[in-house]
């Protein structure tokens, strides 16, 4: 019996149908002829914790770090059980086995984890599927490749998986305990994205919190040119005092000029117009489609998430949707007419788009080169009766079929005009833009736009009619939300100084991933480190603290990137894991020793974040996991599990921290599901 593991049911079942002949399913499998498919659950493994090395670590003591498991254990998760109990009964069965986990790292390692830790030592082959489109399986499947060849993929996932453990257990267990020691009554955890994604958000609220308003000036004037009016903008000279941006502080400057203007006359002097053609947006990744869901409906990141996962696994509208592709496969080119056909009937926004798409037009979107271990979000073509769909699912399906219908839209074709007169020797300026064609643009409601220039002609007169000066201030920079979060997260190189280091996190996905970006942000809401303002977010006393209590290199994102430089070189490179390890070692070192009980209480004492939202009810309720056990972090796609402390601890007591939450996130809906997640 040949036997195929896939990552998660979608896949088993799309694998299934993909196959000659009908399925029978089974207990956790389905079976076609002499082949069987069955599924993990996400992670079915996770990371021992601490005392299942050695049971003394149960208890937190800072005499115990750095904790370094040697040979590294891991264990079934709880709600796996069962799954890896078939895989486990079914591989006794198999003749060969089949790895179909997602063709990337995590889901290298994802599957042959399993085989590892259930001792398979048959012949393993390697199924890549990244579109579950029943062809592009089929073909999949007539190219097999060898797992072997895809080993330096898996001790790289394994590595980032160890790596995020050493580092969320040992520095969650430290700053814990030291904060015990300088007056705080809970966990502090620290993980390796989650900590510099919390310190955006502190550096943010500084920043505001530090800002002084500065007032400036601006004049401006109506202008009566030959073929209608305008309105220009002083452009002050250097002779002026301005700040680093041109803009004027001081105003009897502005208000001697505007004496001077009425009824002047003045000419053209420059006159530029710029003609462009833009093409549609693509499709969505989930974190691109979250940033327009939070700015559009003002839903968190976790409730798009949540809305996708319903739209994909209870109405079978979309496409898989934790996915950081914005391209669909080629493939997928012929079909959208039928697709989006049916996707869009009976629906009053969507039926008039899919009027105007021309099907015959091809965009950039549909690239297989683009296209990684997922495609973009899409309707899958099931018809949706919107009357079972909620508000917010309706909403959500809406903007996914309407960033692939506008792939069949044509360019947005606009003209920029920028012209600068001269009056009374002094220059002013004024722009407009144009809407030549507007192509895909009526399917995004935008903004309104600037009116476009009256037609000018270089050299013509201009007289002056109006005049004005206003009185404005600078405005510090707006706190994070959902969207500008996930955004940042996404492009966390803009908030990196170093060039080597921006061009490294220009090349990786940025902070988190796209499956684990909304659980980061709950789990520090759920942790009182962030709460929510209206739609800000905004870091509590308790996440100032933290942040200020750490070494600046553990709350910034450069960690992540030289970590991603490393794992690169061992999953493309070969190279030996080791060094990377051993050096994580050494850097643990040296952070623990700057754990400090004293520098905790400054921080405490000093952090003016908002104070957090009550602790809820289920929270409260909830025990602690082995007596106070750190589950630090495991893998992207392991559960975490939400566990506390109790007690205090020094390095010669031996009582437990306590506190209401622990070293690991709590498990979100998703994450029961046994889908992606991050580490502590």
């Amino acid at each position: 019996m040949r036997l195929i593991i896939a990552e998660k049911p979608s896949l088993a079942r799309a694998i299934a149908e993909a196959l000659p002949g009908s399925a029978r399913r089974s207990d956790g499998a389905l079976t076609v002829g002499d082949t069987t498919v069955t599924w993990c659950l996400g992670h079915l493994l996770e990371q021992a914790p601490p005392d299942a090395y050695d049971p003394a670590l149960k208890q937190w003591r800072l005499d115990h770090l750095p904790i370094l498991p040697d040979p590294w254990r891991l264990m079934p998760r709880p709600k796996a059980r069962g799954q890896l109990a078939v895989v486990r009964r079914l591989l006794k069965e198999a003749d060969s086995v089949v790895h179909a986990g997602d063709p990337d790292r995590e889901g290298q390692l994802l599957v042959q984890e399993v085989l590892d830790y259930l001792k398979w030592r048959g012949p393993v082959s390697r199924l890549l599927v990244n579109d579950l489109n029943r062809p592009a399986v089929v073909k999949a499947l007539e190219q097999l490749a060898d797992n072997a060849d895809f080993q330096a993929l898996y001790r790289a996932a394994e590595t980032r998986s160890r790596a995020d453990w050493l580092y969320g257990i040992n520095l969650t267990r430290a700053w814990t305990l030291t904060g015990r020691q300088a007056g705080h009554d809970g966990v502090l955890s620290v993980g390796r994205v989650q900590t510099p994604v919390l310190g955006l958000v502190v550096r943010r609220d500084a920043e505001i919190a530090a800002f002084t308003p500065r007032p400036f000036h601006v004049l401006w004037v109506d202008l009566a040119v030959e073929h209608g009016n305008l309105r220009a903008w002083w452009q002050p000279g250097e002779h002026h005092p301005l700040d680093d941006q041109g803009r004027l502080l001081e105003r009897p400057p502005a208000e001697a000029l505007a004496a001077r203007l009425p009824d002047s006359q003045g000419t053209l002097t420059s006159l530029t117009a710029k003609k462009s053609r833009q093409a549609a947006p693509l499709p969505y990744s989930l974190s691109a489609l979250q940033v327009d869901a939070a700015r559009r409906y003002k839903l968190s990141a976790k409730a798009v998430l949540d809305t996708c996962q319903s739209l994909y696994e209870r109405h079978k509208l979309i496409t898989y949707p934790r996915s950081d592709c914005r391209y669909l496969p080629a493939a997928h080119h012929g079909p959208s007419r039928q697709s989006l056909t049916s996707a869009c009937q009976g629906d009053a926004t969507l039926g008039p788009w899919l009027a105007g798409a021309d099907f015959s037009l091809r965009s950039k979107a549909y690239n297989d080169a683009k296209v990684s271990a997922h495609h973009a979000l899409a309707p899958t073509g099931t018809r949706p009766d919107f009357s079972r769909l909620s508000a917010t699912e309706a909403n959500v399906f809406r903007l996914i079929a309407r960033n692939v219908l506008a792939q069949f839209y044509p360019p947005l074709e606009t003209r920029e005009v920028k012209a600068e007169f001269t009056i009374l020797e002094e220059r002013f300026r004024a722009q407009g833009r144009e809407i030549l064609a507007p192509g895909w643009k009526p399917l995004f409601t935008t903004r309104d736009e600037a009116p476009p220039l009256p037609p000018l002609r270089e050299g013509e007169s201009a007289r002056v009619q109006e005049v004005g000066v206003e009185d404005r201030e600078t405005r510090p920079p707006e706190p994070f939300n959902d969207a500008s979060l996930i955004k940042a997260m996404m492009n966390i190189a803009r908030y990196v100084e170093d060039p080597a280091v921006k061009r490294t996190l220009r090349d990786s996905d940025g902070l988190g991933t796209e499956a684990t970006r909304a659980g980061i942000i709950e789990t520090l809401l759920d942790r009182g480190y962030l709460v929510r303002k209206q739609q800000a977010l905004r870091a509590t006393q308790t996440g100032h603290a933290l942040i200020n209590a750490l070494p600046e290199a553990v709350s910034r994102a450069e960690r992540t990137a030289l970590w991603e430089q490393r794992l690169t070189d061992i999953a493309e490179a070969g190279s030996d894991p080791s060094p990377f390890l051993a050096g994580l070692v050494e850097d643990l070192r040296g952070l623990l020793g700057a754990a400090d009980a004293g520098r905790m209480r400054q921080a405490l004492s000093d952090s003016r974040g908002v104070a957090p939202a009550a602790p809820s009810a289920t929270t409260s309720r909830r025990k602690p996991r082995g007596q106070g056990a750190s589950k630090g972090s495991t893998t992207k796609r392991a559960s975490a599990k939400r566990t506390s402390a109790k007690g205090a601890s020094t390095r010669s007591a031996s009582s437990k921290p306590t506190g209401s939450t622990g070293a690991a996130s709590k498990t979100s809906r998703s994450t029961r599901r046994g889908k992606k997640t991050d580490d502590a």
